[in-house]
């Protein structure tokens, strides 16, 4: 899965820088008790085949469904035990193999999600079958079977989905919902006939039922577990294609809308050729479909459901009149990472959420590194693994962090480890162990793993077995339990002197923290990377302290070379002071890893504030857009310490103005033909972070445009379409709100459609970010958007959308991801600069979360605190700079 992570997080962490028969039962409880779901099921029986047969009422929101279950018993037992969720049964017998129908009485677990069906004659280990008839409700968010409407030319449609990652399955059929437990489906789904259904498989079969209705049959799938089953139904197209080896490559989308998914189309097919050989074991389903869905969800973009992924048309259509350089990247590697799980979490699933990173992590891996081989244009520096370490220790870097490997106990737990560190600190720990192994031993390593598991279930260990085979002589496994068993981020101290013509470095290993300047470090076996002043590259495994000499005196050190090792890294002074005398001088990905480093340690106070603000000031205007994204990201992250007041932030602004205007009058507003994709966002970012900054001249030059854009919408171009847009909405007045409103209520196309709502939440404005809000529980925007709109309102009013949100929220719980809940709330106040908001999440938490699931409430108030802490600390020092360089 493609998770939308918690960028509030990072960016307040930057800023320190989601009638019936009598057996019938009641349904399920409502879905946020689902926190309280805790125990496994028990081992006394396994499935190993389910015949599912599915008969939706999209009109009035609910289903009928037939299943018949092939399963071992293995122990004695006069009960077997499924979990359902929101299920109503009848009908249900256990049937021994050559034997008649024993009735089943059914009874519901609805605080747990379970159905126990008990028999009278005890059940003997051996094989049987178990069938039931079934209910359940199709839902508005993206839990089990949930409906997507949105507008067409014709009119209003209706399409079904469904989405049971990570434990919502049990929503659509009763089952072993559970990683560990995988067995084969057939699936038939009923269907108006003029509308086209997709699943796992392929159709095997499709036959008229009369009274405009028809029964669509797929093939059998391979053995995998519940969360990866999927179906959709709706007027749809597909366009398809087949790679080299067979394999049918397909996109489906709305009708109308199958040329927008072209470029996901080949794409898909570039990446799984590449993947076909990377794994050395062939993609094994006879198809890989794309389904695109109109709406959104808070918490995932796409979903690598075995065959039939599901992704939202933000992120696989490509509207040539609204869609620019970033939303063309972002299709292409969110494929690629939903592509890469059909090896690592389809064919070789963890074997419970403890492990998820197995999955995330390598995906998120694989994701990076085939993007940058299929597209290098995209990243000609190599600086996409610096960025997602980088992004990963933020969050790692509090108390409330967790391992990679982590426990989790109950569904909203599950739901939780969709974080930060299962995905960033993933990759980029992985980037780490292929740079400190090598390549070819690491994809060996990942080869035999995948042979050995596949159709399996694994641990983490597992992989690292492997891996210890393929890299002889490595402290492999040693290195990976201490970046993957414990949290936080390590912290080089990096000291060097010239002896005889040579460079000694020594390097000291401690911890590096945002909220805990005294606590004891952990201890990591550190792979650590170093290059001399004549070029030569050195490594060494820093366990604890660590030494090597370099040949040469005549330049800097530079510790963390390429930027793949997951460390901060402390120079001393005198050593950095040479760093920063020969900047320039570096390869791009270390510029950016020393001043992102510089800004992460001088935010809690290890390095002074002027180290930053100097590597800043002395960038060139010529230098290379990555290296002018990151200052731009660096003087926007100090801009905002400031806000609330005014003169000191004048002044601050007044240098940054002087730092990216030129930058930005050199490149212009207008694209230029041979533009590179970095030109292209460097542009888009320049613009944005000056809006923020109140640059009048360019949030005049926005209006202007958008005014041109009103009355011709060709002026405004798809690269600077969604920024423009963006200056304007949050500048706007009630007259320009009113103008993007009326946009949105006439757009057909669904995707431009939320685009325009969600600008209508971005607002500066607080009166018009209240009229958001209460738009957002109108039902206008859409029930998936809704959510949205809140969470973009709290961008600029956290303590505004959190108040509104808590007031309402019995309506709020109903736009949220059932099992998100617990996240979603406490994401809307983390941004909040008011002390008193801790407590109001505290007292939120303890009200609303269940005790096992508040580690985002925790995570949001200690963000709070330390962001504020540090920014009384920081400010001085930064004022202190600007009066010396007269600003």
């Amino acid at each position: 899965m493609r998770r939308i992570l918690a960028t509030a997080i990072t960016l307040a962490l930057a800023g320190t820088g989601l009638a019936a028969s009598a057996q019938e039962q009641a349904p399920a409880a409502p879905a946020a008790q689902s926190a309280a779901v805790t125990t496994q099921l028990p081992r006394t029986a396994r499935p190993t085949h389910y015949r599912v047969e599915v008969t939706p009422h999209a009109q009035q929101m609910a289903f009928d469904g037939k299943v018949g279950i092939d399963l071992e018993v293995l122990e004695q037992t006069s009960s077997i035990v499924l979990q359902a969720a929101d299920l109503r049964f009848a009908n249900s017998t256990l049937t021994a193999a050559g034997g008649r129908p024993m009735p089943a009485k059914v009874s519901i677990d609805a605080e747990n999600q379970t159905a126990t069906f008990s028999v009278e004659t005890p059940l003997a280990p051996g094989r049987y079958t178990l069938a039931t008839d079934y209910s359940g409700v199709i839902n508005t968010q993206a839990n089990g079977l949930f409906a997507l409407d949105y507008p067409t030319e014709a009119g209003s449609r209706r399409a079904l989905f469904t989405q049971f990652e990570n434990s919502d399955a049990r929503r659509f059929i009763p089952s072993w919902d559970e990683p560990g437990f995988k067995a084969t489906f057939d699936l038939a789904i009923t269907v108006p006939e003029a509308e086209m259904a997709v699943s796992n498989m392929p159709v095997a079969s499709s036959k008229s039922l009369g009274n405009g209705l028809k029964q669509v049959v797929f093939q059998t799938t391979p053995k995998m577990s519940t969360y990866l089953l999927f179906v959709a139904t709706g007027d749809f197209e597909r366009a398809a294609m087949k790679d080299d080896a067979g394999t049918e490559i397909g996109v489906v989308t709305q009708k109308g809308k199958v040329e927008q998914a072209r470029f996901a189309l080949e794409g898909s097919r570039d990446v799984l050729r590449e993947y076909n050989d990377y794994f050395g074991v062939p993609y094994p389903l006879p198809k890989l479909d794309n389904v695109a869905a109109p709406g959104s969800s808070q918490f995932f973009s796409a979903m690598e459901n075995w065959g039939a992924i599901f992704t939202f048309e933000h992120t696989l259509l490509l509207d040539p009149a609204v869609s620019g350089v970033s939303d063309k990247q972002r299709v292409f590697s969110v494929a690629a990472h939903e592509i890469a799980h059909q090896w690592f979490g389809n064919l070789v699933t963890m074997a419970w959420w403890d492990d998820l990173w197995l999955n995330e992590g390598f995906a998120s891996w694989m994701e990076d590194r085939t993007t940058r081989k299929l597209h290098p244009e995209w990243d000609v520096n190599q600086v996409g693994a610096a960025l997602t370490s980088r992004g990963a220790m933020g969050r790692d870097a509090y108390a409330t962090t967790h391992p990679i490997v982590q426990h989790v106990a109950t569904v909203e737990q599950a739901s939780q480890a969709f974080d930060g560190i299962t995905y960033g600190k993933g990759a980029a720990v992985i980037a780490m162990f292929e740079d400190y192994v090598g390549a070819e031993a690491w994809r060996e390593g990942v080869r035999s793993y995948v042979r050995a598991h596949a159709y399996g279930n694994a641990v983490t260990d597992d992989l690292w077995r492997e891996m210890d085979k393929a890299a002889p002589g490595k402290r492999f496994v040693e290195v990976a339990h201490d970046f993957t068993l414990q949290p936080g981020v390590p912290l080089i101290r990096v000291a060097s002197q010239c002896v005889d013509g040579r460079t000694q470095v020594t390097l000291a290993q401690g911890e590096y923290t945002l909220d805990r300047k005294d606590k004891v470090p952990l201890r990591w076996r550190v792979p650590v990377t170093v290059r001399g002043a004549d070029g030569t590259i050195a490594r060494t495994l820093v366990d604890g302290n660590g030494a090597l000499e370099l040949p040469g005196c005549a330049g800097p050190v530079l510790v963390n070379a390429g930027q793949k090792g997951y460390y901060r890294t402390l120079y001393a002074p005198a050593q950095f002071k040479a760093l920063g005398q020969g900047f320039a001088r570096l390869p791009v990905v270390d510029q950016l890893g020393v001043m992102m480093d510089a800004s992460a340690l001088a935010a809690v106070g290890l390095q002074p504030e002027s180290d930053v603000l100097d590597l800043t000031a002395q960038v060139p205007a010529d230098a290379p857009s990555d290296l002018w994204e990151m200052v731009s990201g660096t003087l926007g992250g100090i801009d905002a310490l400031f806000d609330g007041d005014a003169p000191r932030q004048a002044a601050f602004r007044r240098y940054a103005r002087s730092r990216l205007s030129p930058v930005l009058q050199s490149l212009g507003w207008d694209a230029r033909e041979g533009d590179a994709a970095q030109t292209r966002q460097l542009r888009s970012g320049l613009i944005r972070v000056l809006s923020t900054m109140d640059d009048e001249q360019v949030i005049a030059e926005a209006r202007r445009r958008f005014d041109a854009f009103l009355a011709n919408p060709d002026s405004l171009p798809a690269d600077l379409r969604r920024t423009v847009l963006g200056v304007v909405a949050r500048n706007a007045d009630a007259a320009t709100w009113d103008r993007l409103h009326a946009l949105a209520k006439k757009e057909t196309s669904a995707m431009v459609r939320d685009q325009y709502y969600g600008l209508l939440a971005r607002a500066k404005d607080k009166a018009l970010a209240q009229r958001a809000l209460d738009m957002a529980l109108t039902g206008e925007p859409g029930a998936t958007n809704a959510a949205e709109m809140i969470g973009l309102v709290a961008h600029e009013h956290a303590d505004l959308a959190f108040d509104f949100a808590v007031a309402h929220r019995e309506k709020v719980d109903t736009l949220v991801d059932s099992t998100s809940r617990a996240r979603y709330y406490p994401g809307l106040a983390m941004g909040s600069d008011d002390p008193r908001m801790v407590d109001k999440i505290r007292a939120f938490a303890e009200q609303h979360i269940a005790p096992t699931s508040r580690r985002d409430a925790e995570t949001a108030i200690t963000g709070i605190q330390t962001r504020l802490k540090l920014r009384a600390e920081r400010k001085p020092q930064i004022d202190a700079w600007l009066k010396k360089n007269g600003y």
